[in-house]
């Protein structure tokens, strides 16, 4: 029986990977900030939950050592993760170090922790929940951008220096995904100077005739089940309609022609 460690496994993709594991008969450790609070996860099979706030160190290197106790680990997932949305100029001081920290070097922090376990004993997977968001970008995003483009490297050039290893690692990245993350999950910076252009934009991505269709959390979840169970020397997997279509678009038009057009929907 395989075993997958995943980081941010309260709610939305997290949540629903730990269900489809678990269903497919895999031991899950379930990770999450207050997992005594936790009702639903702890009643699987083969499902351990331990506490992990991914921006706390030492948190990260009690419970990965918590995790490793517990016996074999196949899979890391890092999952955990939130949005910051706005202008930059009206985000703060501590959104901007909440969003670094959470989104990259909570990832990496994780990764660097299990490496010398895999690489041991020459086996083993990691997988990073990235976002169409770290292949494209939208305007009043860039913090989150920067997270997401910077995972994206991040582990391409980690597959790299990890594959000799026998070590896997890739990336998931999904285009919108119908959870709670707006209200759990999201931030936001606002500066008045930038409100007519954001409330076009926003018309435009969740208005009613918006072109941008959302995933359940459940189909990009059997995604991160793919890319664990095939078996194949491949990076990056593209998760959800809308996230593909956007992805070929960028490469059909080239990315100037593709950014251009972005701005005319987007900002009108």
């Amino acid at each position: 029986m395989k075993t997958i460690f995943i980081t941010g496994a309260s709610s939305g993709l997290g949540r629903a990977a730990v269900k489809l594991f678990s269903t497919n008969g895999w031991k899950v450790i379930a990770t999450m900030r207050a997992p005594e609070k936790e009702i639903e996860l702890k009643q699987l099979n083969h499902v351990t939950l331990l506490p992990l706030d991914v921006t706390n160190t030492t948190q990260i290197e009690a419970t990965v050592a918590t995790a490793l106790s517990l016996g074999d680990i196949d899979v890391v997932f890092n999952n955990a993760g939130y949005g910051l949305m706005g202008p930059l100029e009206g985000t703060s001081e501590d959104q901007i170090a909440r969003q670094l920290n959470t989104n990259l070097l909570g990832v990496i922090r994780v990764t660097k922790q299990f490496i010398p376990y895999f690489r041991e004993k020459r086996k083993g997977m990691f997988i990073t929940t990235t976002s169409i968001g770290g292949l494209i970008t939208v305007p009043f995003s860039s913090l989150y951008h920067a997270t997401k483009w910077a995972l994206e490297g991040f582990s391409e050039s980690l597959a790299f220096e990890l594959e000799p290893f026998g070590v896997s690692v890739k990336t998931v990245a999904p285009g919108g995904i119908e959870t709670d993350f707006a209200g759990r999950s999201m931030d936001v910076g606002s500066h008045d100077a930038y409100n007519e252009p954001i409330a076009h934009m926003m018309k435009v991505l969740m208005g009613p005739e918006s072109m941008f269709k959302f995933s359940t959390a459940d189909a990009i979840a059997s995604v991160v089940y793919e890319a664990a169970t095939d078996g194949k020397n491949q990076v990056r997997y593209i998760a959800g309609p809308d996230a593909n279509v956007m992805y070929a678009q960028r490469h059909a038009q080239g990315s100037e022609t593709f950014r251009q057009g972005v701005a005319t929907l987007l900002l009108g």
